[in-house]
């Protein structure tokens, strides 16, 4: 080659990788991002899933995007994740919506209210259902965005000092219920109390609480609340599958290169599959090592049952008729709930069943 055209062969590369350096890095920016948690860090599913989440982000883009989980309190307590997000303080955060129906009640649906959906279902809804748009409209006035990132399944219906055996013992009742289930029991009697999971344990050793639900044996044994109370109650009919949401600063959002933007959502739901396995790896040995230690397991009377079904209606009822943005939420719900049921009580509830005779009932 002679030397000119090989100068300008060079020069015409040299300007190729110039003008391609700014390119890929307006394409691929480095971002650091700081999450704060509403759970804190004994809860290994939990927060281990934030934990997850980020490395997922890190991997997905060659360490381009970092973001580094908090555990609550350390940024902002556990029920102020979003606050923390609207206000701009952080970028991100992990929490259920329904930690702020004071805010909002619409915000109840995105982890699943009272007689709502499965985890499935849930997930159904969520994506192709409707719900992510009707939450992220709720959202917008918090200046937030929500990913799904995570479900617990179905949980358990908590722990209590003393049996229920009827709807009378749940008057005066002072527990520890997060979301529209204490609203819904509120309507029986019980004086519904909003506290952070690290606070529970130690509440109910005070004695200002009765009771306390969290999620389900795992969680609730690494939370110790065994130790102080022996009731344990199914199913927890106020979270059939709650879902977990990464709660983003809308103007963030939107500034993130759609790459970016299709990076997190991917990695809110490896996340989800990750919580769900998880939890159904490890509560069942969870449960019997609570059962051998002394913890007795109740199923709610069907009259307990059937005076919430009536009570959470009433409430959804009460608050459609003052909240248009609501009753159009629980309309699209409450179909999508419908038209799922109608094909679950021929499949996989048959299936369920007939799996539970076999194998646990017969050996």
């Amino acid at each position: 080659m002679k030397r000119r055209a090989f100068l300008k062969a060079g020069g015409l590369a040299a300007a190729a990788s110039a003008l391609a350096r700014p390119a890929i890095a307006q394409a691929a920016p480095e971002l650091r991002w700081r999450l704060t948690s509403a759970f804190p860090k004994g809860l290994d599913t939990i927060f281990g899933a934030a934990q997850r989440f980020a490395r997922h982000v890190s991997e997905a883009t060659d360490g381009r995007f970092q973001i580094e989980p908090h555990a609550a309190g350390e940024i902002a307590p556990g029920l102020k994740a979003l606050d923390a997000v609207a206000d701009g303080k952080v970028e991100c955060a992990q929490t259920p919506t329904y930690f702020h129906i004071d805010k909002e009640p619409v915000l109840a649906f995105g982890a699943g209210i009272p007689f709502g959906l499965n985890a499935r279902h849930q997930h159904a809804w969520w994506h192709l259902g409707g719900g992510a748009e009707i939450v992220n409209e709720a959202l917008r006035k918090f200046n937030a965005h929500a990913i799904a990132m995570g479900n617990s399944g179905t949980q358990m219906g908590g722990w209590f000092r003393k049996e229920i055996r009827s709807v009378e013992d749940l008057k005066g009742l002072k527990f520890r219920i997060g979301g529209m289930g204490g609203q819904v029991l509120a309507k029986l009697g019980v004086l519904p109390q909003q506290m952070a999971p690290g606070d529970v344990r130690a509440a109910l050793e005070r004695g200002t609480l009765d009771a306390a639900e969290f999620v389900g044996p795992y969680d609730d044994e690494r939370l110790g609340l065994h130790m102080v109370a022996s009731h344990y109650y199914c199913p927890g009919w106020w979270e059939g599958g709650a879902m977990l949401h990464l709660v983003v600063n809308l103007e963030k959002w939107q500034a993130l290169p759609r790459s970016y933007q299709s990076v997190l959502n991917l990695a809110g739901e490896a996340t989800n599959n990750w919580m769900l396995a998880r939890y159904d790896a490890d509560n069942p040995a969870a449960l019997r090592r609570l059962v051998e230690g002394g913890a007795v397991v109740h199923s709610f009377p069907a009259p307990v049952i059937e005076a919430c079904w009536t009570a959470a209606n009433a409430l959804y009822a009460e608050v459609a008729a003052s909240n248009a943005a609501f009753g159009k939420a629980l309309e699209s719900h409450d179909a999508f709930r419908a038209q799922s049921l109608s094909y679950w009580r021929i499949a996989d509830h048959p299936y369920d069943t007939m799996m539970l005779d076999l194998v646990l009932r017969r050996g």
